[in-house]
This record gives structure tokens, C-alpha cells and sequence, in this order.
């Protein structure tokens, strides 16, 4: 087992300022219900793992709802989620870009769906994954920051496809294969140093990724990407390397209530550090949902991290660390099964 306090410092030492960056991606992020409440209180809910979003140049989530004023929801979903506007500065505080490619993006009808666009722009909130029609969806997010060009592309495949964005309607981007590989393809060719996507896909529940997971995420990788990194299933699922790239299957749940059991408030957030050749290091810290939704980390916590090189996926501990764990959780290195693949 490593401990990532160690390696990871030493890694970095080893990169020079300018040739690096450090990235935060972040499982699914709701801010209706629950999570919304305590904002309308006035609360953060990010609080409790602030210092943790701090430590990266630039950090991405998954926005799981729409935030917006209009709309109704649709009368064949079960959960239908709609975030207040005021849900806006907080997010602005700790989240630079959010993918808005997935199940409930659209739960409140394509108005909504485009004020949400136009609420984070408002904000300075880019966001990917979607748009006004299937081209602006497709489009990558491009962050180029110390001498590093990076593509991150956002895709949906779990239902309702009526989100998918047409022609010339509004919607996200619907995880196609030949439409993501000639997305991959493309953005090399536009000179992308290194190129994550980001999926929204698996079966909600499952722990272990389906095989439609790990065909796709091999695929994706061979047709240029340089890690694939997942969301959705509502918890975590593991992570492999393959061709030497790591492929992080679902990251679960970062700010999301409703959720009871210890799988199912459990999430991962995940550290790259990055260079023009790929990903040059990563790790990933376990977080566990309070009642409200609202994450905290799990000290000691065993999880999947690895450095370029690895051929297969060691673990690292996130570091012990003394009142900062919602009540009722297990606070020791044995809190958390590795569930590496």
C-alpha cells in the first residue's frame, strides 16, 4: 500500500513549475432537495471539504440537475430534480467547470435546460457535455494552463435519450461510439496535449462496471484518450489501468441526499496530476454523504491512486484526520474496501 502524503509530494517535486497541473474531478453534484435547503439557510455545502477542492488549478463535477427558474417536470420520471439560482455561488466557489451530460439535466424541459447554460455563464462556470444543439454539445471543455492543452468531453448514456441533443435542438451529448472516438480523434488533431472523457454511464448500484464499461473505456483509450473518467451509478466502482492509462469507473456521489446505506454514501474525488505527455500521477480521497447530502472526508480511507508507470492499480490511505466525519461514520483505514479491479 502507498501512502499518497508521501509519494504523491515526492512525484511532485519532481515537476518543474509550468510543466504540470492538477486537476479535481468530483462524482455527482445535486443541489435540489436536501442539499438545496441548507443553501436557502445560507449554509455551504461544500464546507466540509473546501480545503480539499482548494488544492487544484482547476477543479470539475458533475452537475446533476438543472438550475433554473422555469420548466416542469416530466410526468414519466420518478425523480425530477430543479436547483434554485442561488445554489449559484457556491458552486462558483469551489467548481470551475461542471459536465451537464446525463439523466437529469433535462428533467425540467429544454427551457430549463438552456437557462441552466446561461445561469453558469452568468457565474463564469463552463460547462460541456451540452448545448444548443449536437455540435456546441459535442465540443470539449479546453483548459490550457502551463503550456498544457487538455480536451474533456462529457457523454450520457443512461436514459431518457429524449435529453440527447439534436441537429438543432438543445440537450447533451449521447454517449455514441462512433461519435465519441471521432471526438477523441478530433480533438488530438486540434493539438490536445492530453484528453479525458468524462462519462455518465454503468447501472445504478452496481459496484463493479458493466461489460458495456469496459469495452467502451478500452475503445475510448485506444482511439486516443489519455484517461476515461465515470459517473453515475450512484457509487464507486473501481479503477483498472489499461495501455498503461487508468480508467476510473465511477467516482458515486459527492453532494447528493436520499441516500442511506454505506455504498451509496460513499464517493471518491479524484486527483490528476498532469503533464503534456498524460497523466503523470493520480489519487483518489474517500468521501462519505452526511443526512443532508453534504460530503466530508473518511480518514484513513484505503483507495485506488497510481503514477505513470503502474501496470496495475495500487492504493493509497487518505490521511487520518480527527472531527471532520459525519456522525455514524467509521473513521478508520478499515472504513473503506479497495474495490480496484
Amino acid at each position: 500500500m502507498k501512502f499518497f502524503l508521501f509519494v504523491f509530494c515526492l512525484l511532485a517535486a519532481n515537476f518543474s513549475a509550468g510543466q504540470s497541473l492538477r486537476i479535481i474531478f468530483t462524482g455527482d453534484i445535486m443541489l435540489d432537495d436536501t442539499p438545496g435547503q441548507v443553501i436557502a439557510q445560507g449554509r455551504d455545502p461544500f464546507t466540509h471539504v473546501a480545503e480539499i477542492l482548494k488544492d487544484a488549478d482547476f477543479r470539475i463535477g458533475n452537475l446533476e440537475c438543472p438550475i433554473a427558474t422555469v420548466g416542469a417536470p416530466m410526468e414519466s420520471k420518478i425523480y425530477s430534480f430543479r436547483a434554485h439560482p442561488r445554489v449559484l455561488p457556491f458552486l462558483e466557489q469551489h467548481i470551475d467547470a461542471v459536465s451537464v451530460a446525463n439523466n437529469h439535466t433535462g428533467d425540467y424541459g429544454k427551457a430549463a435546460f438552456m437557462e441552466t447554460l446561461a445561469q453558469l455563464d452568468s457565474k463564469g462556470i463552463l460547462h460541456f457535455g451540452g448545448g444548443a444543439n449536437a455540435s456546441s454539445a459535442h465540443k470539449p471543455l479546453w483548459i490550457n494552463r502551463n503550456g498544457i492543452k487538455i480536451a474533456v468531453l462529457g457523454y450520457n448514456e443512461f436514459k431518457p435519450r429524449s435529453f440527447e441533443a439534436g441537429a438543432m435542438s438543445p440537450g447533451s451529448a449521447w454517449s455514441e461510439d462512433s461519435h465519441v472516438v471521432s471526438d477523441i480523434r478530433a480533438a488530438r488533431r486540434a493539438g490536445a496535449d492530453v484528453i479525458i472523457p468524462f462519462m455518465h454511464w454503468g447501472w445504478e448500484r452496481e459496484t463493479t462496471p458493466s461489460e458495456r464499461q469496459t469495452k467502451l473505456a478500452k475503445k475510448m483509450i485506444d482511439a486516443g484518450a489519455d484517461i476515461v473518467v465515470g459517473s453515475h451509478p450512484h457509487v464507486v466502482q473501481g479503477a483498472e489501468i489499461y495501455k498503461g492509462k487508468p480508467i476510473i469507473y465511477s467516482l458515486g456521489n459527492f453532494v447528493f441526499d436520499s441516500f442511506t446505506t454505506p455504498v451509496t454514501t460513499l464517493g471518491w474525488i479524484l486527483h490528476l496530476t498532469l503533464d503534456k505527455k498524460g497523466v503523470a500521477a493520480w489519487h483518489t480521497r474517500a468521501v462519505q454523504m452526511d443526512p443532508e447530502g453534504l460530503p466530508y472526508l473518511i480518514g484513513g480511507a484505503i483507495t485506488p491512486c497510481a503514477a505513470r508507470g503502474d501496470k496495475i492499480v495500487p492504493t493509497c490511505s487518505n490521511p487520518l484526520i480527527q472531527g471532520n466525519s459525519p456522525v455514524g461514520a467509521d473513521d478508520t483505514p478499515s472504513a473503506l474496501m479497495n474495490v480496484s479491479r
